[in-house]
């Protein structure tokens, strides 16, 4: 696609958003804003790139005219090459869901109550990073352990309004998350003091801002309500509280309990059930287009290893990009910002290197 179109769509937009009517409903104001932030950069790209251009052509007319202004010409140049070359990386197809909120979940896996307790380290590692980043957390659903772990948590992360640049958006972030992590360390409950490895799961989901954008029949749901439990398995609840929400059609199963009431937790549950629906949708699209969208197709293969977190060595490793550090008591209280750096470092050489390909 040529840029016309796409700058007359972001005029269409603008237009649009200046609609009292629009804002009326907020799901809808915030798709257009995504999308109206998603063209706003490849706007300011093609201005920048204008701009320089004609200060270009002006410096070699006044060149002409007198020769003491040619020593101006090469930074020039060099300013026209680089708006335009800013111009193409920008006119690469990005990740529409880059300047979504996400849903974000960690569950315990290999190593019992140790996974557990990483599971909590997690937890924190992201809860820390999003207040860096000036966003807000709401913990959805969380199931503890007997030490004070998590076996699974559940929590939305959101920015405060839709970012300018879809770069600044939670997906465009943490989309990387997903996958096995890894921990080297000596567990509490090791009395020999020998390290162990185990492991916790992360899936990340764009969050569904609009419900009409993934629509839920009712028929299709089987909705079971029971009891909350804590650690240990015991009642925390004396009424049936918690909500366990089945996806006919998918097999999908969503359970909250963190709630005291129970229309509360049925509304949690929808919402992360409208997440892993679009998650599904957009992974069998992944799968038509494998080219396409691939980051996503990485965030919800939870297979992958894709970093070990080393305890008695302080270390960080990225399995995937190569990233490794030894400030990992740093990550861990939120400090995530270079190994996040380094997965989006990887997926844009690998867009620009699939448009070069693609030219």
């Amino acid at each position: 696609m040529g840029i016309e179109p796409l700058l007359a769509e972001h005029a269409e937009i603008e237009q649009a958003m200046a609609d009292p009517a629009v804002h009326a409903d907020p799901g809808r104001a915030r798709q257009l804003g995504r999308r109206y932030a998603e063209l706003g950069r490849i706007v300011r790209a093609h201005h920048a790139w204008q701009q320089a251009d004609g200060d270009l052509a002006a410096g070699r007319e006044l060149a002409e005219a007198d020769a003491s202004f040619a020593e101006e010409l090469p930074a020039l140049e060099a300013a026209a090459a680089e708006a335009a070359e800013h111009l193409h990386k920008v006119l690469v197809p990005t990740d529409p869901d880059d300047a979504r909120d996400v849903i974000l979940e960690v569950k315990a896996g290999e190593g019992g109550e140790e996974s557990a307790l990483f599971a909590g380290d997690l937890l924190r590692m992201y809860l820390r990073y999003a207040e860096r980043q000036g966003w807000t957390t709401q913990i959805l659903d969380a199931t503890e352990s007997d030490l004070g772990g998590y076996k699974d948590v559940s929590v939305a992360i959101k920015t405060r309004g839709v970012p300018q640049d879809p770069a600044d958006g939670v997906w465009a972030h943490l989309k990387y998350e997903g996958g096995v992590h890894r921990v080297q360390r000596v567990p509490v409950t090791e009395s020999q003091g020998r390290i162990h490895t185990s492991a916790a799961g992360v899936l990340v989901l764009p969050e569904v801002d609009d419900p009409g954008e993934v629509e839920i029949d009712p028929n299709d749901l089987r909705i079971d309500v029971y009891r909350s439990s804590g650690p240990g398995g015991q009642s925390v609840n004396t009424t049936d509280s918690a909500v366990r929400i089945t996806h006919l059609p998918t097999g999908i199963v969503v359970s909250m309990q963190n709630e005291k009431s129970q229309l509360q937790n049925r509304e949690q549950a929808l919402r992360v059930l409208r997440a892993r629906l679009l998650a599904a949708r957009q992974e069998e699209a992944a799968a038509a287009a494998s080219e396409q969208r691939r980051s996503q197709v990485r965030t919800v293969d939870r297979s992958e290893r894709i970093r070990t977190y080393n305890f008695p060595e302080n270390r960080i490793a990225d399995h995937r990009t190569g990233y490794k550090a030894y400030n990992l008591d740093h990550v861990l209280d939120g400090d995530l910002g270079p190994v996040i750096a380094s997965a989006v470092e990887m997926d844009e050489a690998e867009r620009l290197a699939a448009a070069a390909h693609r030219d």
